[in-house]
């Protein structure tokens, strides 16, 4: 995640590992966007009284991504029955609670903050995730404002800037174009609905291997075990001034890390034997959830989880988009190819990935 100046420029980090996971101290990447499946898996497991089917359901906002985008213009559907979904962390400032968590200051809007492609292949027992990272350079194709106004198309644009100039609907338009995957479906979380999350389920516990103290985010920990709540939790994977070399991405092990202990966490609890709690937790994450129209219901979300049943997210393998430096500016990145087009590619045809689009010359510091 991003500190509250989103824009400044800084260094990748040093290596991008892509891991299949059932050693146990293989890190995961992609907080947010397993954090995306694991709502909707939360949602689907079990049933509530009328009441409170109706407070879950009024909770979740709905983004009608294919009005807003012209069908001639996307990229085909997959010839099977695969499903790609992004998912989006946002760090969005709307709202007392929003602001405050997110460093407050005079930072206005909303970047996506983690952005990720999760790709379902077909058979639903498998999944691929893919990251873009926040400061990759991309042409934004024209897009429709909110207020029916154009945006033109521009090059050399921050990846992670594209949410606060136009919207979420043009997100799912530059990834379609610079991947030519079809997105199926959107979901995004913000500050307050990640923090909520974790105080539901009554913190999470991690083992950090070395003392972090980030003067930035208040976080000081020492080397050991701790039980973060939903704020402390936040700085932790939002914290890069106290580790590696202090680029957006060194703190990408973090958040491996603490999805492991956070899932651990969910796994512990008997969500089905109290349905207090289960609907406490569904509760304060939807109240955070932005959806594409296709899934903005109770009942929209619990049929796309019970499909993915299959799918353990301790399996779910994660890759981020092989990128290389920007030759004009080094704190940039952009999608280094052919490895990018071979990973796009593998996903569009619901293929294997090969192993070297797997590998990023971007090392970091």
């Amino acid at each position: 995640m991003t500190d509250h100046n989103a824009d400044s420029g800084s260094r990748i980090s040093d290596e991008t590992r892509s891991r299949r996971a059932p050693k146990p101290r293989k890190r995961r990447r992609g907080l947010k966007i397993t954090l995306g499946v694991l709502l909707v898996l939360l949602l689907a497991g079990g049933g509530t009284v009328y009441w409170m089917y109706s407070q879950l359901d009024g909770n979740i906002k709905g983004v009608d991504i294919n009005k807003a985008l012209d069908e001639k213009d996307r990229p085909e559907k997959l010839p099977t029955t695969g499903q790609n979904l992004l998912v989006l962390g946002s760090d969005s400032r709307a709202g007392a609670e929003n602001k405050e968590l997110g460093g407050g200051g005079s930072v206005g809007g909303a970047r996506s903050d983690t952005a990720m492609v999760v790709h379902i292949p077909e058979g639903r027992t498998e999944a691929v995730a893919v990251s873009i990272p926040r400061d990759t350079l991309v042409t934004r194709p024209e897009c429709n404002k909110a207020d029916g106004s154009k945006m033109p198309s521009a090059e050399r644009v921050m990846f992670n800037s594209v949410y606060s100039q136009v919207g979420p609907a043009c997100v799912v338009k530059t990834v379609e174009k610079m991947s030519g995957v079809r997105i199926d479906h959107y979901l995004e979380i913000n500050f307050a609905g990640f923090k909520d999350l974790v105080d539901a389920i009554g913190g999470v516990t991690v083992e950090v291997e070395e003392p972090i103290r980030d003067k930035a985010s208040g976080l000081d920990l020492t080397a050991g075990s701790h039980k973060l709540n939903g704020t402390e939790s936040l700085a932790y994977v939002r914290t890069r001034h106290g580790i590696g070399d202090g680029s957006d991405l060194g703190r990408i092990g973090l958040q491996q890390q603490f999805l492991l202990a956070l899932l651990t966490e969910i796994k512990s609890q008997d969500l089905l034997g109290s349905p207090t709690t289960a609907y406490k937790i569904a509760n304060s994450a939807t109240k955070s959830l932005t959806t594409d129209e296709g899934l903005a219901s109770l009942t929209s979300l619990t049929e796309f989880a019970r499909s993915m049943n299959g799918v353990d997210p301790s399996s779910m393998e994660t890759i981020m988009l092989p990128v290389a430096y920007d030759k004009q500016d080094p704190n940039r990145v952009v999608a280094s190819e052919p490895r990018a087009g071979e990973l796009w590619k593998a996903i569009r045809q619901d293929a294997t990935i090969p192993e070297s689009a797997k590998k990023s010359p971007a090392t970091g510091g």
